[in-house]
């Protein structure tokens, strides 16, 4: 448990990562799954105010699971939080599933009032990469098709 300097040597090799390095690493992926959770949270709680409005108007829980996605109200709302850089941010998370999670929600997302936002050349070319990636992650591939189809061509 104790340590010194030559044990950490030892057990580091030539050619090891540095503790300076490792916890600089450790500390640079808590501050990448702290912006995506700040971000999920942001979309979650901006979507929740609509939740009991919306909730009336659904008739079931079936109904309340397309809604929630298709009500235009929480585009809006993600919007003017200033929710959608930090869904773009997250297209370049190392986490697939943030990823993924970032191109399903830009897909609903994007809309007359927001397309600007979205459609930046930067973003468009992200998002065209990893549509040309599908034997990389086909997941990818597919939703950035999907939303290059819709909202670009």
């Amino acid at each position: 448990m104790f340590t010194n300097y030559q044990r950490q040597q030892e057990r580091t090799g030539q050619y090891g990562t540095s503790r300076q390095q490792y916890l600089q690493k450790q500390k640079k992926r808590l501050l990448q799954t702290w912006q995506t959770l700040l971000m999920i949270h942001i979309i979650i709680l901006s979507c929740a105010r609509l939740h009991n409005r919306t909730k009336r108007e659904a008739y079931g829980i079936w109904n309340w699971r397309h809604l929630q996605f298709l009500y235009p109200a929480n585009a809006a709302i993600i919007t003017q939080c200033g929710g959608i850089p930090l869904v773009i941010k997250c297209l370049s998370s190392p986490v697939r599933n943030t990823v993924n999670y970032a191109l399903g929600a830009l897909y609903y997302l994007c809309n007359k009032s927001n397309r600007e936002e979205i459609l930046k050349p930067e973003v468009i070319d992200v998002i065209e990469r990893y549509a040309a990636a599908q034997t990389v992650n086909a997941s990818f591939s597919n939703l950035a098709k999907a939303f290059l189809d819709k909202h670009v061509s």
